[in-house]
């Protein structure tokens, strides 16, 4: 009998050491996921009723496989996510929007945002995001939105700022941190317990080319919540783009010519002269085309160099008539053998 409860108790043992086995491979596996979330939480603060509130979390693929995202979402009501992108080839990167509903619901709310992958290996990351939206301020529209801009033209936008409580409430002053932004508030009307203000946001000229986001803080004289922010937002376009501006090629493999498609667009037809490398680290050919289109697919196929490591370099696309370049970059890994 002694010996068969040994027996029992070793195989035991041995389960528990399969299960902890188990469990760790399962943690590690939750590692490697969240290693690729440049954030792991956020908290929006306090912000205005009304207000758009979105954040962007960036997930880079820092492995060899290519990365598949199964599934986004979060478990609030209050809050909703979509991701860029559902497939990430090695280097990639992908951003995960969250936005909170500040029009429905009030006060403190708690969700999180669940992005589960599927490949390389199967698994979840969970990451808590806050807010605090408060009921005697309301935006009216909820950001500074201006929609696509040309560049060098930039453009004005109002949005009325509403605030009901006391009759003595100020907006102290605009504390704002890009130099391509100027910002003023104008009293527009006060009494009864409420004050109303324009917000008028300037976009200059000097804006950069892409995608553009900031926030402007209103400090007013609140003691509790001094600070309201304001979203700001624009899509700075020029006369020619190039999609994507940044091109993955994921892993490169030492000797072997890659092809990718880049996608050179314009407001009326063009013809392209030349297609430059900022560097010779690497051969390429590209085809050009010899007719005026809005669209240009430029078949581009690049043989890495004779180097282990990360791969990165620039390329120039001359226009016919445009006094500067379009550019766009590309970036990879040149490993000796196939992934």
């Amino acid at each position: 009998m002694k010996s068969t409860t040994r027996r029992y108790t070793l195989l035991g043992l041995g389960l528990a050491v399969v299960f902890v086995s188990m469990t760790a491979i399962d943690a590690q596996e939750l590692t490697w996921a969240e290693k690729m979330f440049e954030k792991l939480s956020h908290d929006f603060g306090v912000v205005a009723r009304g207000s758009d509130v979105s954040y962007r979390f960036k997930i880079t693929n820092i492995y060899k496989p290519t990365l598949r995202i199964a599934s986004v979402r979060t478990t609030c009501g209050c809050s909703a996510a979509k991701p860029s992108k559902n497939t990430l080839a090695s280097l990639e990167v992908a951003y995960v929007d969250v936005t909170m509903d500040t029009r429905l619901f009030i006060r403190r709310k708690d969700s999180h945002l669940i992005v589960t992958f599927e490949k390389p290996h199967e698994a979840e990351v969970q990451i808590p995001v806050t807010v605090y939206i408060r009921t005697d301020v309301v935006l009216d529209p909820g950001s500074v939105n201006f929609g696509a801009v040309d560049q060098k033209v930039g453009g004005q936008r109002k949005i009325g700022v509403a605030y009901a409580g006391r009759d003595d409430w100020k907006i102290k002053e605009i504390r704002n941190n890009n130099k391509h932004l100027d910002a003023m508030v104008v009293e527009t009307d006060r009494g009864g317990g409420n004050v109303h203000y324009d917000l008028l946001v300037t976009l200059k000229p000097s804006v950069p080319v892409g995608e553009f986001r900031e926030l402007l803080l209103l400090i007013t004289d609140d003691p509790n919540s001094p600070q309201v922010p304001v979203l700001v937002e624009a899509r700075v376009e020029t006369d020619v783009t190039v999609t994507p501006d940044v091109v993955s090629l994921g892993v490169l493999v030492i000797g072997r010519p890659k092809t990718v498609n880049v996608v050179v667009q314009g407001k009326i037809p063009f013809t392209i002269d030349n297609v430059e490398c900022g560097s010779d680290s690497g051969d390429f050919k590209v085809q050009l085309p010899t007719k005026a289109r809005l669209v240009h697919v430029l078949p581009l196929t690049i043989t890495p160099p004779n180097k282990l490591g990360t791969f990165r370099d620039e390329f120039s696309v001359t226009i016919t008539g445009r006094a500067e370049p379009v550019k766009f970059k590309v970036y990879g890994k040149v490993s000796d053998h196939a992934p």
